[in-house]
């Protein structure tokens, strides 16, 4: 992981269900407010009640089912640290990093006493700054790894450019360099350059975060510091492409040399800039945003050293807050917590303390955990949901009209070399070489930071391994790999509400069932599709074909459009497209597979609910979500996925919805039928 998204994580509660106890087996008939009419709303049919009864605690930003289960896999980890506390562990093993990097984030005394003196050694070097190739050379130190370009194509804190490692869009077998624009602290490019009321407050209190945190670190003319920072950086966002533009894979292939980047992004010591980086002996680059190279490289050149000094300077403040001082981290949570997602207090030290450890050390807690909480006969009874999901995909892609023979022998082939992985990992990450100190947060940081630098670089031109992970068993959370044609579903989320082997199937199937069904429905999505059965990027589509997906999708994305949750913002239909597409096909392919599990049997009836009721009542619950209106926003602005009040009105798309709450013409989700959207 990260470290900006261990530092976000922070932050930013993951929105999660509306389920007020794990003992209840199947759909919370206390959670719906009856009183509203399916066909009018139904998120708030399924969850009306939990969120009017429901206040959000100081410390979060959003819950939800997401969150039910996050605190229990919290709680397990916390178990985990404590059992390698106590465990006396020799230095040098995974148990006794654990221990010292937990216990590191909770000596507040040592932070205190270490972490100013070593700001201020990293300070110097930025100082020393003199000349382009000095900012160039500072510039490739900064340079980070991501885990996950797919799903983020923006590399904030430090990096003006970020590094993103993954199978080559061309060659599928062998790991390739992707260089990813960068640069901006705020969460995305609209941050900076939209004119609302909204954001211009956003802005003004920024610049009051940016000058505090020059004035806590030392600097003198902290005001007008920060007003450098700041017009650097809006400069930045005007450069980078939008996070709709990104979703394009086809503009994101291109493959550039280290002599193109002088030739097309002049302005930086590329040749420096590399070297600094570990990156000068690369043949060859993607370049997933050429224009934002060519932009952000002029502004390297047309602005002054002192400015660039200034920017690294809070970069490097704001990327180790909690490493420095209480002072500093509190600066920077009173901005980015309390202004950017409207959260008023931060959570329990102990708390953030264990995001940390999973955010350094994941495989090493996640190889306890897996043996702990996720039992072989859980991880058969999920694979067993799995395999009748591809099932009903298999029909549903089978029975198609609309789509050519050979672009349908190509979809049957990308799903059935869809490689599904349950639980956990089969091969788990090496931590060898990696110091952690219990007294030292700040040096945690740096090298843990550098470690996974390292090994990522390390990977660069090697064979691919199909069965990696991106994420941990105790990460509450799901993922589809388009590169490997692949999907990870860690234990985590394959817990009551979402799995329940005591639940009905109707319940199992709305919940766990779709969000296995989105994650196998992303092999097809807007951004999927551009990807054939190896993970190669490959035009397999017939031209009719493409005309009559790009027709349908245009129509889901014109759909989300249309919810305005803000009078002056609305969702962007084609920015969370991807996710939307998966939502869609994949309750429709639950939904298949859940009347396949009955095998001609009725369903049973449950608190007056028919089992299709139960399903779709089950699907609407597991978005369930009570969230600040900062938070919103802010979803909004930067996440691919639609709100939760949206995802749930998937349904409207669906045609057993319609029969199962009978819901009829002038209720305000009612689709005619030639207007649901239907694509695979």
């Amino acid at each position: 992981m990260h470290l900006r998204d261990v530092l976000f994580a922070l932050l930013f509660a993951i929105p999660l269900h509306a389920q007020d106890t794990p003992a209840i087996h199947g759909i919370n008939p206390s959670s719906m407010d009856t009183s509203v009419r399916p066909g009018d709303d139904f998120y708030l049919y399924a969850n009306g009640d939990w969120i009017k009864r429901t206040v959000l605690p100081p410390d979060r930003t959003s819950l939800g089912v997401f969150n039910l289960l996050a605190d229990r896999s919290d709680k397990r980890v916390a178990e985990i640290i404590d059992g390698a506390a106590k465990s006396n562990a020799a230095p040098g093993t995974d148990q006794r990093r654990i221990a010292d990097l937990y216990h590191s984030y909770m000596d507040e005394t040592a932070i205190e006493k270490n972490g100013p003196s070593q700001l201020k050694a990293h300070l110097a070097e930025i100082n020393s700054i003199h000349n382009q190739r000095d900012l160039a050379r500072a510039l490739g130190l900064t340079v980070r790894a991501d885990v996950d370009a797919l799903n983020n194509t923006n590399f904030h804190t430090m990096n003006l450019f970020g590094l993103w490692v993954a199978p080559s869009f061309n060659d599928s077998d062998h790991y390739t360099a992707y260089l990813m624009q960068g640069g901006i602290a705020l969460p995305d490019r609209s941050y900076y350059l939209t004119d609302s009321e909204h954001m211009k407050e956003v802005r003004t209190k920024y610049q009051q975060h940016v000058a505090a945190m020059f004035r806590l670190g030392g600097f003198d003319q902290s005001e007008m510091r920060a007003d450098r920072v700041i017009a650097l950086e809006h400069a930045i966002a005007e450069k980078h492409l939008s996070l709709a533009e990104n979703e394009d894979i086809h503009k994101a292939n291109n493959t550039w040399t280290p002599a193109d980047f002088t030739s097309k992004a002049p302005g930086l010591d590329w040749k420096e800039f590399f070297r600094a980086a570990g990156l000068d002996h690369q043949t060859s680059f993607i370049v997933w945003q050429p224009t934002s190279f060519t932009g952000e490289s002029a502004l390297v050149a047309s602005t002054p050293i002192d400015t660039w000094k200034d920017y690294l300077a809070f970069h490097l403040m704001e990327t180790y807050a909690n490493g420095i001082s209480s002072a500093i981290a509190d600066e920077r949570f009173n901005f980015f917590g309390k202004v950017l997602t409207g959260t008023t207090q931060q959570r329990p030290r102990d708390k953030r303390a264990i995001l940390i450890v999973n955010g350094w050390l994941g495989d090493a807690v996640g190889q306890i955990y897996a043996q702990k909480y996720f039992s072989p006969e859980a991880k058969k009874q999920v694979q067993e949901l799995v395999a009748n999901l591809l099932s009903a995909f298999h029909q549903r892609l089978e029975s198609i009209t609309w789509m050519a023979p050979t672009t349908k022998a190509e979809a049957i082939a990308k799903l059935g070399t869809l490689r599904v992985s349950v639980g956990y990992p089969d091969k788990w990450r090496s931590y060898n070489g990696l110091e952690i100190k219990s007294d030292d947060l700040f040096g945690n940081f740096w090298r843990s930071s550098f470690f996974e630098y390292r090994y990522q670089l390390s990977r660069i031109g090697q064979p691919v391994d199909r069965g990696e992970w991106t994420m941990e068993p105790q990460t509450v959370n799901a993922v589809n790999l388009p590169l490997h044609n692949a999907l990870n579903f860690p234990a985590a989320i394959l817990e009551p509400p979402f799995f329940d082997p005591q639940a009905p199937a109707a319940a199992n199937y709305g919940s766990i069932g779709s969000i296995i069904g989105h994650e196998i429905s992303h092999t097809f999505d807007s951004e999927g599709a551009a990807f054939d059965s190896k993970g190669r990027v490959r035009n397999w589509w017939t031209p009719e074909d493409f005309a009559h997906f790009k027709t349908a999708t245009t129509a889901l994305a014109a759909q989300y459009d249309a919810y305005k949750p803000f009078p002056d913002l609305s969702v962007n239909g084609r920015q969370t497209l991807g996710e939307n597409i998966a939502d869609v096909a994949g309750l429709a392919a639950a939904f298949d597979a859940y009347h396949a599990s009955l095998k001609g049997s009725s369903a049973p009836v449950e608190d007056g609910l028919t089992g299709d009721q139960q399903f779709f009542i089950a699907f609407a619950q597991s978005w369930g979500t009570k969230m600040r209106d900062n938070t919103l926003r802010q979803r909004i602005l930067t996440d691919p996925h639609a709100p939760a009040m949206y995802r749930a009105a998937t349904v409207r798309n669906i045609d057993g919805w319609y029969t199962s709450f009978d819901v009829k013409p002038g209720e305000k989700l009612y689709l005619a039928p030639e207007a649901r959207v239907r694509i695979w």
